[in-house]
């Protein structure tokens, strides 16, 4: 072989190394559908559900595997709370039932789940009315007790500062934990409020009752950090299982602020403006994944978000790091290299190669069905074209579910099928809850790291096999996932197709 035969060899094996390296077998690939955009209001229980339906089919064509749903926007709610009404970004009023009645929190967790997607119930922990309500629902819990809510900026939020607040809230999250079968409770960037044109935070009554001659700041951030911890353990006393998750605002501080742990930026921050410390929550093992929501583009002015994307990917490893993506900000931004293209492809490859990053979230989830800027078009056909599994989360569970049983291929009446037995497991977390199908030519290492092997993730114990002429020999193979997709050993069958 001569030189330049060796030389294009090693290029293509390289580019094919890097291909499956950018290919994860195991990554987050989420999506958020809100509420507070007021795309469900009024809607109806038809509409809402039929334009439900089409965006998570088209998510999952998408490749999204995680959706997370907007339930509790401002202590009302988009289920049958036991505390607080229904919400009003549903039927337009706080407190009326949707009619004809159904539960949306319900029906999107049984649609989710014959996707193959883990549906997250998304709250809001601490934000009880918006600007924009006008009226609360006469069962809104701020009339119980209405001195543990502060005014500000025309929100109504209750008080992080008091003890019952976290009490109340763990409350809430428990009703849902036991009525739903959630994969996830998810909250967002909202704790103390953002700051408004300087006014100050009106807790002075709590931090005078509880403050013990804290600095006002620490003392409102230990309020968090203990709500957090609180809700951790909240979550995976009632069900091991479940995950719990948090998208806070994109930039921790700034180097200004802190030197030594500050990113290269100039912006509202988690640490010092929100009480937010959320490096603490992920060192301290309080969340089992974190979303920082990295929405500017690459060349921001203030908060670059190649500069951020490599902060938080140095800083934030002690639990799954996922990005969170502005689909608007993406599209609608030109790539600083080649201004022909928008900036998808080069945000992708800073997730794919950065260290420590398990994967991303669309914001927002309509944004992606309805393919702006072919957003969605390039998930499907390169970044998302191979199924994944969730990352693994062995802080709540690494034991495996043990292999499938009696795996066989036989011809039935819709086609030659790969069918197989769930393997046994008595307790919720030993259970297999989804199949992985893999597919191997008659010459091929079987090999179960690389993704490009999958043919399917189901809920199901049978797969169609694509059957042609019977001449060509391949082998599947086929493993069982639990709840948090440990994957069992493998079971092989050899076919004919």
């Amino acid at each position: 072989m001569n030189k330049k035969s060796l030389f294009l060899l090693l290029l293509w094996w390289c580019s094919m190394t890097l291909s499956a390296q950018l290919t994860p077998k195991r990554e987050f690939r989420g999506a958020w559908i809100q509420c507070v955009n007021y795309q469900f209001m009024n809607m109806g229980t038809e509409k809402m559900q039929n334009t439900l339906t089409y965006q998570l089919d088209e998510l999952q064509k998408c490749g999204i595997n995680v959706i997370l749903f907007q339930v509790r926007p401002e202590f009302d709610a988009l289920y049958e709370s036991s505390f607080e009404p229904w919400s009003r970004y549903l039927t337009g009023k706080q407190g009326v039932a949707p009619a004809p009645y159904w539960d949306p929190l319900q029906w999107m967790i049984e649609q989710c789940h014959a996707r193959g997607m883990e549906l997250h119930a998304w709250i809001n922990p601490y934000r009880a009315k918006t600007k924009g309500t006008k009226d609360l629902a006469s069962n809104h819990p701020y009339f119980k007790h209405p001195e543990r809510y502060f005014e500000y900026a025309g929100q109504l939020i209750m008080d992080p500062g008091i003890p019952e607040n976290r009490d109340y809230i763990c409350n809430v999250v428990t009703d849902i934990l036991v009525r739903y079968d959630v994969d996830g409770i998810h909250i967002d960037d909202y704790f103390y409020p953002y700051p408004d044109g300087g006014k100050p935070i009106p807790d002075d009554k709590t931090y005078a009752r509880y403050g013990q001659g804290q600095e006002r700041g620490d003392w409102r951030r230990e309020n968090v950090n203990r709500f957090i911890c609180q809700m951790y353990e909240c979550v995976h006393e009632i069900k091991p299982w479940v995950k719990f998750g948090v998208s806070p605002f994109g930039i921790y501080r700034n180097l200004k602020n802190d030197p030594q742990r500050g990113s290269n930026t100039r912006g509202l921050q988690n640490y010092d403006d929100l009480y937010a410390d959320v490096l603490k929550w992920v060192d301290e093992g309080w969340v089992d994944y974190n979303i920082p929501q990295i929405y500017w583009e690459i060349g921001h002015s203030a908060a670059d978000y190649d500069t951020l994307i490599r902060w938080w990917s140095e800083h934030a490893s002690a639990r799954p790091l996922i990005i969170g993506q502005d689909v608007d900000r993406t599209v609608g931004n030109a790539d600083p290299v080649d201004p022909k293209k928008h900036q998808m492809e080069r945000k992708m490859k800073l997730q794919r190669t950065l260290p420590n990053i398990e994967g991303s979230c669309q914001w927002y989830a309509k944004a992606v069905v309805d393919n702006k800027g072919d957003y969605g078009t390039m998930l499907r056909k390169k970044y998302h074209s191979c199924p994944a599994l969730q990352p693994s989360m062995p802080w709540i569970d690494k034991k495996a579910p043990k292999k499938v049983r009696k795996l066989t291929a036989f011809w039935t009446e819709d086609g030659y099928m790969l069918f197989w037995y769930a393997p046994k497991g008595k307790k919720e977390m030993d259970k297999a809850r989804q199949y992985v199908v893999y597919r191997f030519a008659e010459d091929e290492k079987v090999d179960l790291d690389y993704a490009e092997n999958i043919v399917a993730i189901t809920n199901n114990t049978f797969y169609k096999l694509p059957y042609e002429d019977g001449t060509i020999k391949y082998t599947y193979v086929v493993t069982a996932l639990d709840r948090l997709h440990n994957e069992s050993k493998p079971s092989k069958k050899k076919v004919e197709l």
